[in-house]
């Protein structure tokens, strides 16, 4: 009797082993695919500006190509027209620019997530023209004239190159759509001026100042095009 039930223990045991082996392998081999396609979507802080301040209006498309598991191909194309107020002076930029660049994803996402904490770099150039409202002013410089102007002065075919430094965040919030910011960090390689006045503002680079520096924020929403499961 006691060998029987010896018996029966251990085949119960060895039933109960080799199950649990079976679904720790089968456990193990599941695998989790990412979709990767193309990102296209809106940047919808500049719409949202140019209801609250009448002396702005923009417009900015984002999209990103997921080339690996954390390097996405990233660009940006926008027109703007911004009118500067500054102490005795009046000014307008407007024109199309395009910044083009690479995202690194720093997040690890966990099964089928499919979000970002990235850093990005980005070359940036614009086509715009620039136009001198008035100007009344007090003391001489170099960067302004020194008569006043009260009719405007148009300058066209200018251009600014720059390079930036992104910081950002994406979530997936359903299915394939993404809600997602970042702040960037600009510096200006060239900006043209127009003749006797220094530019103010540079479309897709922003308040251009002294430095020649800059800064910029985007709320964007965006959808994902899926081509590929990986």
């Amino acid at each position: 009797m006691l060998k029987y039930f010896t018996s029966i223990f251990l085949f119960i045991t060895v039933v109960a082993f080799s199950q649990n082996k079976n679904t720790e392998v089968e456990k193990d081999t599941i695998t989790y695919k990412t979709a990767y396609g193309i990102r296209v979507g809106l940047d919808i802080s500049k719409p949202a500006l140019s209801i609250i301040d009448k002396s702005y209006s923009g417009l900015e498309i984002v999209g990103d190509y997921r080339i690996s598991k954390n390097w996405y191909l990233a660009a940006e194309l926008g027109y703007e027209d911004e009118k500067t107020f500054e102490d005795f002076i009046t000014s307008t930029s407007s024109g199309s620019y395009i910044r083009l660049g690479v995202n690194y994803n720093a997040y690890e996402n966990w099964l089928d997530m499919n979000n970002e904490i990235y850093v990005g770099m980005r070359y940036g150039f614009a086509l715009f023209d620039h136009t001198l409202n008035s100007i009344q002013p007090n003391t001489a410089n170099t960067y302004f004239p020194v008569n006043s102007i009260t009719t405007p002065v148009i300058e066209t075919g200018l251009t600014a190159h720059w390079t930036e430094l992104q910081l950002g965040i994406k979530a997936e919030t359903f299915k394939n759509l993404f809600i997602g910011f970042s702040f960037a960090y600009k510096i200006a390689i060239s900006v043209d001026d127009q003749t006797n006045f220094k530019t103010l503002y540079a479309p897709g680079f922003n308040r251009v100042f002294e430095s020649s520096t800059g800064f910029g924020f985007n709320y964007t929403i965006s959808y994902l095009i899926p081509i590929v499961n990986k």
